[in-house]
C-alpha cells in the first residue's frame, strides 16, 4: 500500500498527470489505503474507485467509511462483479447503495450468449459494463470476437465502458513466458472508433501494427475523438509508465 499510494502521488504530479485516473483501492483493503494517507497528508483528497471485493452487502459500510474520510478520499466509482445471472433484483440494490454522483461500473461475468444479455442489463441500468481482458489464466482472455461483439452493444447502447486486466501495453502482443496474447489498449481504442463509425472493428483488434494503428488514433477528428472517450471511458493498469512509454514511442503524447 504504501508503494502504490507513493507511485500514485508522483504521478499526479508528474508530467503526464492528465494520464492518471483514479486510485483503485479493493474494500478490503480500504483501512490500509486510510492508515496510509493520514501519514502522507495528500494536498488534497485522492480521487477514488472503489473496488468491492466483500460482496454486495459490504457497499454501504465501505462507501461510509469513504464519505466519512472526505479530507483523504473523493468516491468517483463503485466496480464489483455481478453474479452470473445479473438479476434486476440485484441491479437495483446497486443503484440503491451506490450514490447517484459516483460511476457505478458492474461486471458481468463472461462466457455464453446471455453474457452480453447481462451487458445489455447493466446498461439499462445506468451503470458502465465492465470488460475484463486478461488475467492468470488463458479462459481470462476474451477472443478478438468477444471482445467485437462487446462493443457492438456498449457502441449502441449510449454508455461507456471500462476495461481491466491484461491491457500492459499499448498494441496487442503474446507474452514469451505464459504464451498469452494480451488485447492493447490503443487496439480497443481504434476498435471503439470503428465501431461508432462502422468500421471494421475485428481487423483493429487483431492488429499488432502499433504505427498503423498510432496513425488512425492521431487522424481522429477532434469530435471523434470525444465521441470514443465517452464510449472507452477508462482502463485499469497495473502499471503507471509502461502506458505513457508506449504512447511517447508511438508518437501519440
Amino acid at each position: 500500500m504504501p508503494d502504490a499510494v507513493r507511485g500514485h502521488l508522483d504521478a499526479r504530479a508528474g508530467d503526464w498527470a492528465g494520464a492518471v485516473g483514479l486510485f483503485l483501492c479493493p474494500a478490503s483493503r480500504l483501512a490500509e489505503l486510510i492508515t496510509e494517507l493520514i501519514k502522507v497528508k495528500p494536498v488534497k483528497p485522492i480521487a477514488l474507485s472503489l473496488v468491492i471485493d466483500t460482496g454486495l452487502g459490504g457497499v454501504p459500510k465501505a462507501v461510509s467509511i469513504v464519505e466519512s474520510r472526505s479530507e483523504l478520499l473523493a468516491l468517483r466509482m463503485v466496480e464489483m462483479p455481478a453474479p452470473s445471472d445479473v438479476d434486476e433484483v440485484w441491479l437495483e440494490r446497486v443503484s440503491e447503495f451506490v450514490p447517484e454522483d459516483v460511476i457505478r461500473v458492474v461486471e458481468p461475468r463472461r462466457g455464453g450468449p446471455e453474457w452480453l444479455d447481462g451487458v445489455r442489463r447493466v446498461i439499462e441500468h445506468g451503470s458502465w459494463p465492465k470488460l475484463r481482458c486478461g488475467g492468470l489464466s488463458k479462459e481470462n482472455f476474451p477472443s478478438v470476437d468477444e471482445v467485437a461483439d462487446f462493443l457492438a452493444v456498449v457502441s449502441s447502447g449510449g454508455v461507456a465502458f471500462k476495461a481491466t486486466a491484461g491491457l500492459h501495453h499499448a498494441v496487442r502482443y503474446t507474452d514469451a513466458e505464459t504464451g498469452f496474447t494480451h488485447h492493447g489498449f490503443l487496439n480497443l481504442l481504434v476498435a471503439t472508433a470503428r465501431a461508432l463509425s462502422g468500421g471494421d472493428v475485428r481487423a483493429a483488434l487483431s492488429s499488432s501494427d502499433g504505427e498503423a494503428l498510432a496513425k488512425e488514433a492521431g487522424e481522429l477528428s477532434d469530435q471523434a475523438a470525444h465521441a470514443v472517450r465517452g464510449v472507452f471511458a477508462s482502463y485499469g493498469s497495473c502499471s503507471l509508465d509502461e502506458p505513457v512509454t508506449d504512447l511517447e514511442e508511438l508518437g501519440l503524447l
